[in-house]
């Protein structure tokens, strides 16, 4: 594959790949789904800039920690597409993830504390799961499958 120098300015889809680790298939996925962007040349190929190695890397990150990319995507949105994001921008898009992975924080050590109860429950509807259905809120949407996880923010 070619060497990229500190004087590249545009990456093909290859080198982003290889550059971020996260294979091809998932960049272009990225893009379709308004994650990360690139300019096309004549010869209808895809050319990223260099700041999108850091918006690849925020979006793995976030995924990482059970961010929806919904929800990367709607801070991404935030900006203007051709828009480099400043050591200001990451820190404004970082307090929008504090509520949200206190939330996932405390789930995460509900599941821990409750996982015993827990085990071999299935339906996670009923009145007697604390962690999932306090108090069987859910009973009192009806019968059938309900949300264990909300969005928020």
């Amino acid at each position: 594959m070619t060497q990229l120098t500190w004087k590249t300015h545009e990456l093909t889809v290859g080198d982003l790949a290889q550059r971020s680790g996260v294979p091809a298939s998932a960049l272009r996925f990225y893009e379709r789904e308004g994650l990360i962007h690139s300019r096309r040349t004549s010869g209808n190929q895809r050319r990223y800039t260099r700041d999108t190695l850091r918006r690849v890397a925020f979006v793995r990150s976030s995924q990482r920690v059970g961010i929806p990319l919904a929800r990367i995507r709607e801070v991404l949105g935030l900006f203007p597409e051709d828009h480099v994001l400043t050591k200001e921008d990451w820190a404004r898009i970082s307090e929008c993830w504090h509520a949200d992975l206190n939330e996932r924080i405390e789930q995460l050590e509900n599941l821990r504390d409750h996982l015993t109860d827990c085990i071999g429950c299935g339906c996670l509807s009923i009145d007697k799961c604390a962690l999932a259905n306090p108090y069987d809120r859910l009973g009192e949407q009806g019968a059938g499958a309900r949300r264990l996880l909300k969005s928020s923010c």
